[in-house]
């Protein structure tokens, strides 16, 4: 697992970005997935979560996870949760040590942190997330519990990349109209999507002075899952929390 530098503040925002060595997931998940909804065995899956609480150093019931929808809905969590928060594709929260966390297998994971009010949040960033506003939705989220766009910082995990994620033209178009930064040529000059990039332009139009992005693209990192490129596959983890 790697780690983002965190702000220097009386709360202290933490995230990480886990890969998929490490776990106890067998072929074809191996081996550290985190997902349980992909067929992998419950108890592998539950072995490679309580890791993540133990390198954490929190209880395993700290960790908070979704059960997402490529919608925009957006979730205000306080306290652990009695399994996955439903029909969700962003968590918010102003609690310390309560650790939010988004799956993802060429999705961007998109890990959002306002030190001053004590607020993060851990959003899900796909092509029908980015094209209907999940990002923009966690932001106005984030601002009702006192975020503010000048003191947001924000990590965008490994996805796939744009030279990858080929797209027929209309369904490029759609996005594009809503996300223009998205629109790009794949390596074999066809259409293409780079939702790192529309996410990243997004961010900076509304205000956020600090957008990171990990490079990495999953479809070309063996150590990263990928769903466009292996089909039956795991998942792997933006994670965030106030320390």
């Amino acid at each position: 697992m790697s780690t983002s530098p965190a702000a220097s503040s009386a709360v202290r925002p933490r995230r990480v970005v886990t890969d998929r060595r490490g776990g106890r997931s067998r072929p074809p998940y191996d081996s550290f997935n985190l997902g349980d909804h992909v067929g992998d065995d419950a108890a592998d899956v539950a072995a490679n979560r309580d890791r993540v609480a133990r390198e954490l150093g929190v209880p395993g019931d700290r960790l908070v996870w979704m059960n997402q929808v490529h919608g925009t809905g957006v979730a205000v969590v306080d306290g652990p949760q009695d399994g996955p928060v439903l029909g969700t594709d962003a968590l918010v929260t102003t609690t310390p040590g309560l650790v939010l966390c988004v799956l993802v297998a060429d999705c961007v994971p998109v890990l959002l942190a306002d030190p001053v009010a004590g607020v993060v949040a851990a959003v899900h960033a796909g092509r029908e997330g980015v094209r209907r506003g999940v990002v923009p939705a966690t932001l106005s989220a984030m601002a009702s519990l006192g975020a503010r766009a000048r003191h947001v910082s924000a990590l965008l995990g490994p996805a796939v990349c744009g030279e990858c994620y080929e797209v027929p033209a209309e369904m490029q178009a759609d996005v594009a109209r809503v996300a223009p930064a998205a629109a790009v040529r794949t390596r074999k000059g066809t259409p293409g999507l780079d939702l790192r990039a529309a996410v990243a332009d997004g961010l900076r139009r509304a205000g956020i002075p600090e957008v990171v992005q990990d490079p990495r693209c999953t479809a070309e990192d063996p150590h990263l899952f990928s769903h466009r490129r292996d089909g039956v596959t795991g998942r792997q983890a933006g994670i965030v929390w106030l320390g």
